[in-house]
Order: C-alpha cells, then structure tokens, then sequence
C-alpha cells in the first residue's frame, strides 16, 4: 500500500465541497470530493496551466492552504458575500509567498511576497505552519474571524482579527486590530490531539452547512484525525487512510 508523505491537503467550498491534495514529490495532485466520498477518476494527474494557471510552477514549493469565504484583496470585483479565496502559501525560491486563488472563477488572481500583504504576522512562523483553517465566525457580520495554525513542533497559532460590518452591504472588513499568539497543542487547547502532535503532516477543513465541521488531520503512518471544529476536540481516530476511509486517494 503507497505511503501518503510530503503532499498538502486544502479545501474547497465553490460548487462540489472537496478537498485537494497535493503531492509535491510526484507534483501531481488528487480532488476528493466530499458528498461523492471518492477521489476523481483518472487522479492522481500532473499539476498543469491549464487546471492551476501559473500556480503550478510553485505547487512543489507549496507549504499549507485553505479557504475563506466573505473578504477579498480589495482589487476584486466580485461579490465578497460569497466569494471563496483559496489562500496557497509557498516559497518563491527563498520568499514566502502567497497565490490568491479565486475558486469561483477556478483561476489564480495574483501571487505575491506575503510581506506586502495582511498576512505578514505569520511571517515568523511561516516556516513552521504545516497547515491552516478558518475557525468560526467568518461568515457571520460583526463576529471577528478566528483562523489557527498548525505547526511542526507541537504548537500552534492563533490568530484573530476584529472585524466590522461595512455600511448597507452583507459583508465586513478587516480592520488593524489582530492578536495572535503561539499555543502548545495540549489536552486542554486541542483535546485528544497531544498525543499525536509530532506526528502531523497536513490539514483540510470539511465545512459542513448542517452539522458540525471537522479538521482532517493527516498523521504519518497513513492515520488520520477528524477534529470537531465547534466542540474543540477529538470527534475520532487516529483511523487508517485506506480504500473504504478514502476511497481512491492511495491510487497511485
């Protein structure tokens, strides 16, 4: 059975709820596709232009990812409402860097040196994260986001930014106001997950509508972890990745 290493899971909210991961040692990548319960046929297949635009020269330099819903870069036309950016961090030769991802339209918006934009704070922890995840709040006006990190050695981050509601309009905004601080992953911060905290690989949230939304942490040894997001804890695991758990993504 193929051993799942050095790949990076992020999620995906526009049309099918999936998760993607990335294998950077193959540079190929796989679509799970949450409600179906099975990675796509004929995947895993190359990281190309024509499914990543000019993302996939960076894609084997990929760090960690994931997905907001409801704000922007500011030079986006879209509705922010219900926009979903894929934020992918990376490295550009020695540059830590960010593409933004506009998954409503499934094409890359900009990519650029994360010291030019509001996500320089993670700078002296960037090459620690391993994976990352909106929280709670996001999509609720006037609530401030929360988002944690997940990093390398037993710790992670989090972060949040006060938010306010944006005059006649079904969004917010970010204002200068953020906090964030380093917590040791223990029983009491992440219930359950100590244990195992040397052990993680990568993370991608299943954001569910109707029921509480899980953090699927990926352990060495082909094991996972799903975290309940609202309970802050445990839900279940570690379990085995396998045919019957992920159906299709140890194809090789």
């Amino acid at each position: 059975m193929p051993t799942l290493k050095n790949f990076v899971a992020v999620d995906w909210r526009a049309g099918k709820d999936c998760i993607y991961f990335f294998f950077k040692d193959s540079n190929t990548y796989s679509r799970f596709d949450i409600g179906d319960n099975q990675v796509l046929p004929h995947h895993p297949t190359a990281i190309t232009a024509q499914h990543w635009g000019n993302f996939h020269e960076h894609a084997n330099n990929l760090r960690f990812g994931f997905t907001t819903t409801g704000f922007s870069p500011d030079d986006v036309t879209d509705s922010k409402f219900d926009l979903d950016i894929l934020w992918l961090f990376y490295y550009d030769g020695n540059v830590p860097s960010v593409c933004i991802y506009n998954q409503n339209k499934d094409a890359p918006i900009k990519s650029l040196p994360i010291e030019f934009t509001f996500w320089h704070i993670l700078l002296p922890y960037f090459d620690r994260i391993i994976a990352g995840s909106w929280w709670e709040g996001w999509n609720e006006v006037g609530r401030d986001l929360q988002l944690r990190f997940i990093l390398n050695d037993g710790n992670s981050l989090h972060l949040k930014w006060k938010k306010r509601p944006v005059s006649g309009a079904l969004t917010v905004e970010l204002t200068g106001e953020v906090d964030i601080k380093q917590v040791p992953i223990t029983a009491s911060s992440w219930p359950g997950l100590e244990p195992y905290k040397h052990r993680i690989i990568t993370a991608a949230q299943n954001d569910r509508t109707f029921a509480d939304s899980y953090l699927y942490i990926f352990l060495t040894d082909n094991e996972y972890i799903a975290y309940n997001m609202e309970k802050n804890r445990v839900q279940h695991g570690p379990l085995k990745v396998d045919h019957d758990t992920w159906p299709g993504l140890l194809r090789s």
